[in-house]
């Protein structure tokens, strides 16, 4: 194979070398020449199903809140006059701070019941 350094008058060539670009080329044009019949034919996935597919029973103790794109505050489907809604902010705040109180103190329970965390007796006085 030769190869050609320079033009007539020994000026740097500037020609892209296409022997590198053809082997990559035949190389990309085999794996997806092999590739291609595996994307029609699949892969064959078990998927877990699930226990606890079924819906929510809506009840009386679930509370829907809505805030529409105007700004008007809305719960379990009634508008809150804008004099209300601190204090419906309010109440739903702080019952989500007791809900994650409730959550974390479940979460470090079954950290303890796993043995992740160890609790020492000591006496109190």
């Amino acid at each position: 194979m030769a190869m050609d350094v320079g033009g007539a008058k020994g000026g740097v060539k500037s020609d892209i070398n296409v022997t590198p670009l053809v082997d990559v080329m035949l190389v990309l044009l085999i794996i997806m020449m092999i590739i291609a019949p595996l994307l029609q034919k699949g892969v064959p996935v078990t998927l877990p199903t699930a226990t606890n597919s079924a819906d929510k029973p809506e009840t009386q103790d679930q509370t829907v809140v809505g805030v529409t794109p105007d700004g008007q505050f809305w719960v379990n489907g009634v508008q809150v006059p804008d004099a209300d809604v601190v204090e419906y902010a309010t109440l739903i705040n702080d019952a989500a701070g007791h809900l994650l109180s409730v959550i974390n103190d479940i979460l470090d329970i079954s950290k303890i019941q796993s043995g992740k965390y160890t609790l020492d007796s000591r006496e109190v006085s």
